[in-house]
């Protein structure tokens, strides 16, 4: 009969050698906060693309993309922090610092900490990044603590540290490690991340020594590997700390206190367990996680000195003892609170401790657009009477372009049209990206950072106030329709209400005045679409113009005036008629009144077209306003049957066909177009009107 092998037992998986071999095979992660942040961030190089902001390439980081209420734009703050983890991840002095994000208020400073958070958190509940604590069992055994039985860290210090810190000897502890598989290259690596064990935790090791007589297989059995809980509620891994009033606010919110509790069970006072570090908002975070003091130097004196000890030493600090944290501490504070907290020069060292980034608003209207969703809301709206609300589709448009132009600040080499075309990626007429460029590196060397590209402007929340103040009016209940046209309304009522410094609040009214102009240009698109009842009529015409031009040059151009091209979008060969009166009344429209004139025009338009087809075929020049309006000005003020104009027309419905008119319009705006009944007639008549024709 064959021997049986004797089964060795597995180690429980909540023993410290189970967790430390778990580690050295991989199977576990020891790691400092910045590493696991890098490796989130970082981790998937099919994550990270290039891109270009404002004439520079830059880096964009998809796991800040990701489904659902995401970061939008942010590219130069992300790029910021990105650097900065890395750095610290890689031992740099980022390590020994705070990242603070200093701008207005609503410009998405607070939305970048907890989209962070929430990465973050979601980040490790996989179970190959899971954090792990410890905490020692059967203290009932030792006396000396009545009935507490067990104590957690209070740091949430990792398992590691406590077996690096297992023995006084460190030669006896790198032996622990080698017995459980590691080799003397991935001890050395833990070492990088070595730290000394918190007070209460030392304290608490010693005294099972003694009463274990340094048996360390005994000494093991007192302690028992957990998670660190993952709850934002409760504010461990992820935690936040808003500053209060001068009053109400203490050091005890940070760091804890003494615990009366406590002090009725330990007899020993000497014991650093007696104080509640868990009390303080620092300890839940500690082990590996993010702390974000909100507006952190709005705090009064005191606490941004505890700060700055926390920053400095990363250490939790009460009469004398120490507890050390791995902790990423992000920080936040609006422009005015700032300049007041630099005037006291006697506390500069908190900012010699701090990597103060400058977060501007988003200045690519585009991408507000996308902000702007946020604002409306994803779910159905209703009227008060609960019935449907429908949404203008030019209102996201209107309210983008509004809030946009107001941030972007004065300057003799481009208007804010130009400047904010440009910042979208988009043609400004004759003017480059680099003339952009060079505007944003002049005004980004103002030492008032208030003055800097983007940096003062309507914020989200003005542009959440404005949709409210659209929401309410009576206007837009009774006739169950968000009209866009009265957006600018409600946006000069936040302008008057809630921006207090008066030349802010003209330059912002006269920034309104210019939206309202683009919004008009708009509604002439919509109108000529309608008009010719379809939705994309005017950008075929526009496409043809462009066309035309291109051709109307050609060698192989014959008398019957057809040029056949190439469509980039279809690949298709496509004949067109060259339409030299078209063309000619298009650019008279644009102010082009000598041949030298048009054959600049045209030359621009050419290398654009060589340019943008290269990099996307369906490039459609609907973003050149001018062209557009001179297109469009061009065919819906040439003859209508029945008045002079298309604006005579809609006006004057007293004859059959300007109804007939009339109404088919309405229907294509209503069936084609995304319009109501009710905004597609405030639109004609807006169309209809002589307001903002300029």
């Amino acid at each position: 009969m064959a021997t049986q092998k004797k089964k060795i037992p597995e180690a429980p998986k909540n023993n410290l050698d189970f967790h430390v071999s778990q580690v050295i095979s991989g199977q576990r992660r020891f790691e400092n906060v910045f590493q696991s942040i890098s490796r989130m961030i970082l981790g998937d190089s099919k994550k990270i693309t290039r891109t270009t902001v404002n004439g520079r390439s830059t880096y964009d980081f998809q796991v800040f993309r990701q489904q659902g209420k995401h970061i939008i734009g942010m590219f130069d703050e992300i790029n910021s922090f990105v650097s900065f983890v890395k750095d610290a991840a890689e031992g740099g002095s980022s390590a020994e610092m705070a990242f603070v994000l200093i701008g207005e208020p609503g410009n998405g400073k607070t939305f970048f900490v907890d989209y962070l958070s929430k990465l973050y958190r979601g980040f490790i509940a996989h179970e190959e990044n899971r954090r792990y604590t410890f905490k020692f069992n059967n203290l009932d055994k030792l006396g000396g603590y009545g009935g507490i039985k067990s104590i957690e860290s209070q740091t949430f210090e990792d398992p590691m540290i406590l077996a690096m810190n297992l023995s006084f000897d460190e030669g006896e502890n790198r032996d622990y490690l080698k017995t459980l598989g590691a080799d003397k290259n991935k001890t050395d690596l833990y070492y990088k991340n070595y730290r000394p064990l918190g007070a209460c935790s030392d304290f608490i090791l010693n005294e099972i020594k003694e009463y274990c007589n340094y048996d360390y297989e005994k000494i093991k059995e007192f302690v028992e590997v957990i998670p660190v809980p993952l709850s934002e509620s409760r504010g461990t891994l992820t935690g936040k700390y808003a500053a209060k009033d001068k009053i109400t606010s203490s050091a005890v919110d940070l760091l804890g206190e003494e615990s009366i509790t406590r002090l009725l069970h330990i007899s020993d006072t000497s014991n650093p367990y007696r104080f509640d570090l868990r009390r303080g908002a620092l300890a839940r975070v500690a082990g590996g996680g993010i702390h974000f003091a909100d507006e952190i130097f709005k705090n009064k004196r005191d606490l941004v000195q505890v700060y700055l000890g926390v920053i400095q030493n990363r250490t939790i600090e009460m009469e004398g003892f120490k507890w050390p944290i791995d902790t990423l501490i992000i920080a936040t504070s609006n422009n005015s609170e700032f300049a007041r907290f630099l005037e006291e020069k006697e506390e500069a060292p908190i900012i010699d401790r701090c990597r103060v980034t400058y977060m501007a608003h988003n200045t690519n209207y585009r991408l507000q657009q996308e902000l702007t969703k946020y604002s409306i809301g994803s779910r159905e709206k209703t009227t008060f009477s609960n019935e449907k609300l429908h949404i203008d589709p030019n209102l996201n448009y209107a309210v983008s372009a509004a809030v946009t132009l107001s941030r972007m600040p004065y300057s003799d080499k481009l208007t804010p049209i130009e400047m904010m075309k440009l910042s979208a990626g988009e043609v400004a007429g004759e003017k480059s990206i680099k003339t952009l460029t060079e505007v944003i590196n002049e005004l980004n060397i103002d030492p008032d950072i208030t003055k800097r590209f983007g940096q003062k402007g309507l914020g989200h929340r003005n542009l959440g106030r404005s949709i409210q103040i659209l929401l309410e009016r009576s206007e837009t209940q009774e006739g169950k329709c968000m009209y866009a046209g009265d957006i600018f309304l409600a946006l000069e009522s936040v302008i008057l209400d809630y921006v207090h410094d008066s030349a802010d609040r003209e330059k912002y009214l006269k920034d309104l005045k210019i939206a309202k102009g683009l919004y008009r240009k708009q509604v002439m698109t919509t109108i000529f679409n309608a008009y010719m009842d379809e939705p994309d009529a005017i950008e075929k015409d526009v496409l043809n113009y462009v066309n035309m031009i291109i051709g109307v040059d050609a060698k192989n151009l014959g008398p019957d005036k057809i040029w056949t091209y190439r469509d980039p979008q279809t690949n298709r060969l496509v004949p067109i008629k060259i339409d030299e009166t078209f063309i000619n009344s298009v650019e008279s429209r644009l102010g082009l009144k000598n041949l030298e004139q048009k054959q600049s025009f045209r030359t621009t338009i050419s290398k654009i077209y060589g340019q943008k087809m290269v990099q996307d075929p369906s490039y459609n020049f609907m973003d050149n306003n001018e062209l557009v309006k001179a297109v469009t000005d061009v065919r819906l003020k040439s003859d209508v049957a029945g008045a002079g104009s298309l604006v005579g027309a809609l006006s004057n419905r007293t004859n059959e066909e300007n109804q007939k008119l009339f109404n088919r319009m309405i229907q294509t705006m209503t069936k084609k177009l995304g319009y109501c009944s009710t905004c597609a007639m405030k639109t004609i008549e807006y169309f209809c009107t002589q307001e903002d024709t300029n």
